[in-house]
């Protein structure tokens, strides 16, 4: 739905010549409507002229193209390169203006990343391509002669790797007075050094940053972490992510006597410190008998825990269990444990504690066999929140997998489930966990009755409502597909550094 106003301005950027020549006549609270008619129609020259033109203090790119009563339509999700880099120009072209500015901040932040992209020209601008291009408007603006005026304070979320780095590290420390000034947000880093990840992130602003993601290919142990989180420190983080390994102790650091971890207790005091924490995730690092001591000291309530592969014993599903996080959790990965067959009694406790709360549960690779399905159905029953669960993975045959799906039905705000292969589609005998290859190979007839019955179970139930699919290989990850080529390159690279630093041992020892 539009209102007449928004016609009127999808009119207007139709003629993109008049649209730029009659700016000056428009009344400022209809620029708004002009960028949103501008994006939409994808009139890449008036969004330029519009953001050059920009007369009011704030310009915050998501909230004009989410849903207003002039137009429904959220347009969040449009990572358009063709507009956003039209967005970039109108606010080079804006600061570079001699004579009265009134914009002070632009909030770049609030794009959406998603598989199938919605706009026209169908050429999506990742996250990683909006750092780019950022970086680069900032890089060419400090090369051009300082104009008198108050600096644009530009809020972004940045991914930065090896192959953006030294542009983003250029734009956040200039040499001289900057039009531009880059507040981040969030931040994810990817194929960095830990020296390289150290010099950015207290470069851009850490005291503002609220989410910090730092995966795959940056090698970091405890001694990094710690150095981190206290050298930096990051006293508005509501979200962290840290890459596998994160919590082994340094190579050359003397280990503790047992049941000792004064480098993770001094971690746990730095995320105490945090009081807006509310979010974790430490998904392969190995921390069998130290969740107390991770997360023990934590002033706040986590919202959302991913502890999936971290080798979790006895002792911490008892502390998960009973403690004051327990009650708060809306997102809980648990993946890799053998939780039913080991600590069915905690586990239990744990999912009846989060009832109330929990959205989403991550339960792959758990050993979830055909005779834990009864316990599985009693254990979901209480979760009347659960939007999504994922249980790729398991051992379950078409039967089981039939049971659980009749508990699903009763669940009422379940929207997605993401289920295993039928065990029955592999052959006799075939060993879980499985890897890519083996879960590749079943009989894919089979699975698209089993499937189809599956489906057909939920319709049956009037709950046409919940999508069920089985991504074998993961859902879609919009970073690692914005990425691929660069984190393939470093992979490589690795593998090559390590078959070298084998060759020189073989040659010491001879």
């Amino acid at each position: 739905m539009k209102s007449l106003r928004f016609i009127a301005a999808e009119a207007l950027v139709s003629h993109p010549l008049l649209a730029r020549n009659s700016l000056d006549s428009v009344a400022y609270n209809l620029y708004p409507l002009l960028f949103k008619a501008s994006y939409l129609l994808e009139q890449a020259e008036v969004t330029r002229a519009v953001l050059g033109c920009w007369p009011l203090e704030e310009f915050r790119l998501a909230l004009l193209l989410g849903p207003s009563t002039d137009h429904l339509e959220d347009l969040r999700d449009w990572a358009c390169r063709t507009c956003l880099e039209a967005c970039m120009q109108g606010l080079g072209d804006h600061v570079l203006q001699s004579g009265s500015r009134r914009l002070r901040l632009a909030d770049l932040t609030g794009i959406r990343d998603v598989q199938e992209q919605r706009c026209p020209c169908g050429r999506v601008l990742g996250r990683w391509g909006r750092t780019q291009l950022l970086a680069r408007t900032c890089c060419k603006l400090q090369a051009q002669p300082c104009v008198a005026g108050h600096p644009v304070e530009v809020l972004a979320d940045l991914f930065v790797t090896n192959g953006n780095f030294e542009a983003v590290v250029q734009a956040l420390q200039p040499a001289g007075p900057a039009p531009l000034q880059v507040c981040c947000l969030s931040f994810r880093a990817d194929s960095l050094s830990p020296g390289q990840l150290l010099l950015v992130l207290g470069l851009a602003k850490p005291a503002a940053l609220r989410k910090l993601e730092v995966v795959h290919n940056v090698r970091l142990h405890a001694g990094h972490v710690l150095q981190l989180l206290a050298q930096v420190g990051f006293p508005q983080l509501s979200s962290l992510t840290l890459p596998t390994k994160a919590f082994d102790v340094p190579p050359a650091c003397t280990p503790a006597p047992e049941g000792q971890d004064p480098l993770l207790a001094s971690i746990a005091w730095e995320l105490s410190r945090m009081t807006q924490l509310t979010e974790i995730s430490v998904a392969f690092s190995s921390l069998t008998g130290k969740i107390r001591t991770l997360l023990g000291p934590l002033r706040t309530p986590l919202r959302v825990l991913d502890l999936a592969n971290c080798a979790l014993n006895h002792a911490d599903m008892a502390f998960l269990a009973d403690c004051t996080h327990a009650t708060h959790l809306e997102v809980l990965d648990l993946s890799g444990h053998s939780l039913v067959h080991l600590y069915p009694s905690t586990f239990f406790r744990l999912l009846r504690q989060a009832a109330q709360t929990l959205r989403v549960l991550t339960l792959e690779d758990c050993s979830i066999a055909d005779s834990h399905v009864g316990m599985m159905s009693l254990g979901l029953s209480p979760c009347t929140q659960l939007q999504e669960f994922k249980f790729l993975g398991n051992p379950l045959s078409a039967h089981a997998l039939r049971r659980l799906f009749a508990a699903f039905c009763e669940l009422p705000k379940l929207r997605r489930v993401e289920f295993p292969v039928p065990k029955d589609c592999y052959p006799e005998g075939m060993a879980y966990p499985q890897d890519e290859l083996a879960a590749s190979k079943f009989d894919q007839e089979k699975y698209n009755v089993i499937a189809e019955e599956l489906h057909l179970a939920l319709l049956q139930a009037g709950r046409e409502d919940i999508q069920a699919s089985t991504p074998l290989f993961g859902s879609f990850d919009p970073d690692i597909q914005e990425t691929s080529n660069e984190l393939g390159v470093f992979l490589l690279q690795a593998f090559k550094n390590a078959l070298e630093n084998f060759s020189r041992a073989l040659r010491q020892i001879e």
